[in-house]
């Protein structure tokens, strides 16, 4: 059987497991020599999809392009470029506020230990399909209303989608553009991307499902903008997370700082806006799995590359009961391509 009836075998067997209503996967190497397109279930393999936290990818390639054009600073405060937001006692620790200080770094590295605004009640109304919308200004009621999950710089990541908020009002700040437009001009545009944005009104995509509830989300989906709301397809991210692993969308200096890893959580570390699995032998019964970088997203989206094999892989399964099944699925992926030697 050729690869890529092993691949489309896989989507069917894994869209038949339970709560699985539909998957679509791109697999690509950087030879071209594999290259494949498949779905399983009710959808198809052109079908645009939320891409969920793979957009901090793309904010976090708009940050280091402003860093590199020296319109920002890394260590620069949040708070001396939104001069009209008040940060002040959104991340107290042990009576001290560390709200002014945050820096754009802070953020960017997720090491300002503020708490994850989605964590509040969103995300329980986002699983039960309780559809709302908000602004910059709710998602820091929400943060503050959290416990902090650290004082800055506490020697690891703390994952809070709160920090992308802000690096998405930094970016608007400093551009003078939506953050959309900002995406549009700055990514999509150079990489010819047409089917790529912001997420607004009703359009979703790919329906989205909390198990067996089909959820109807869109002012949820579109308010989270720079931390989990845009729109793509299986080719467009091919072409995007291609171009950012190639170092075409900042400079390699950039490249080089984002690949600062931090413990996150198992088996996950964290660079700029940049996500890495390396799963210890002891997990893998004592065989060594490749290496990925990339990103993926609360409702089975993912988009990593494996540098050992020159392996893209990318697709989501739109189903938000269990964030990390698309780690095993990806690891199945790549066995098949080894075991195939990288031949179609």
């Amino acid at each position: 059987m050729a690869l890529d009836q092993h691949l489309q075998t896989l989507i069917n067997k894994e869209c038949s497991k339970v709560y699985n209503h539909a998957a679509i996967l791109r697999v690509q190497s950087g030879d071209g020599r594999v290259d494949f397109k498949g779905s399983a279930g009710d959808t198809a393999p052109e079908t645009r999809f939320p891409i969920a936290s793979i957009t901090k990818l793309f904010t976090a390639t708009l940050t280091m392009q402003l860093v590199t054009k020296g319109q920002i600073k890394l260590d620069q405060t949040v708070q001396s470029i939104l001069t009209d937001v008040d940060l002040s006692r959104l991340h107290v620790v042990k009576g001290v506020d560390y709200g002014a200080t945050l820096t754009v770094r802070n953020l960017l590295h997720q090491t300002s230990g503020l708490a994850d605004y989605y964590e509040s009640d969103l995300a329980t109304d986002l699983k039960a399909g309780n559809d709302r919308s908000y602004g910059l200004e709710d998602v820091l009621s929400m943060t503050r209303a959290l416990p902090p999950q650290a004082a800055p710089d506490s020697g690891r990541s703390y994952y809070s989608d709160t920090n992308f908020q802000l690096l998405g009002a930094v970016i608007e700040a400093v551009t003078g553009q939506s953050f959309d437009q900002a995406l549009q001009t700055r990514i999509c545009a150079p990489l010819g991307l047409t089917q790529t944005a912001a997420m607004i009104g009703t359009d979703v995509g790919l329906p989205v499902y909390h198990k067996d509830q089909l959820l109807n989300i869109p002012q949820i989906l579109t308010s989270m903008g720079p931390d989990g709301g845009i729109i793509s397809t299986l080719d467009e991210m091919m072409l995007f997370l291609r171009a950012f692993m190639q170092n075409q969308l900042f400079q390699p200096e950039a490249a080089a700082q984002m690949r600062q890893w931090n413990h996150l959580f198992f088996p996950f570390s964290y660079g700029y806006g940049l996500m890495r699995i390396n799963l210890p032998l002891w997990m893998t019964l004592f065989r060594s799995t490749p290496e990925l970088i990339g990103h993926s997203g609360a409702s089975g989206a993912f988009a990593f590359y494996a540098p050992e094999l020159d392996v893209y892989v990318i697709g989501t399964f739109n189903q938000t009961d269990a964030p990390r099944r698309p780690i095993g699925f990806m690891f199945k992926v790549l066995s098949l391509i080894t075991k195939h030697g990288g031949e179609r």
